[in-house]
């Protein structure tokens, strides 16, 4: 019976000391918006910025904090990953191929599904969001209005309204 209290006591401590180890190593990722390093990511329009607030674009599962001026728009896109988008300020519009346009507002969250054509325009304020990744690295596929995949240069030269964003900027 001691023997039997003994191994139950053994066994506790391993499972506590099990927890408080985990606890230690999972520690919470604080990201604060004032200190973000935002950047121009490649083939987006350059009225965009992102700031990587979490994890690694290239590999997947990223939280980015992206930023876009007003009349910015990210033309008729696809991505492989699922998309997760909260906005935090501004007023924006997402257009769905075949399907109605959204208005996004200060807190609204959106979800596309993985290769779902869409189009993303800032309207008013400066447009701040979040875009959650999914479990595959992070990518853009313009598409024409046929929908064949067009490469970025081609779709960015094809959007005055992306090129007069960037030419107010300078």
């Amino acid at each position: 019976m001691l023997r039997t209290k003994h191994a139950a006591i053994a066994l506790l401590c391993l499972l506590v000391a099990v927890q408080l180890s985990a606890q230690e190593t999972a520690q919470p990722n604080y990201a604060p918006a004032a200190t973000a390093k935002f950047a121009n990511f490649p083939g987006i329009p350059e009225c965009a910025m992102g700031a990587v607030q979490q994890g690694d674009p290239a590999k997947g599962n990223a939280v980015l904090l992206l930023k876009a001026r007003p009349g910015c728009i990210i033309p008729w896109h696809w991505h492989t990953p699922t998309e997760r988008l909260m906005l935090i300020s501004g007023r924006a519009k997402a257009e769905m191929k075949d399907g109605s346009a959204v208005s996004l507002r200060s807190g609204d969250f959106m979800l596309m599904e993985s290769k779902h054509v869409h189009q993303f325009t800032c309207l008013s304020g400066t447009c701040m969001l979040f875009n959650v990744t999914g479990d595959a690295p992070f990518d853009i596929h313009y598409v024409d209005p046929s929908g064949n995949e067009i490469p970025a240069d081609q779709a960015l030269k094809a959007n005055p309204k992306a090129a007069a964003s960037k030419k107010k900027a300078e």
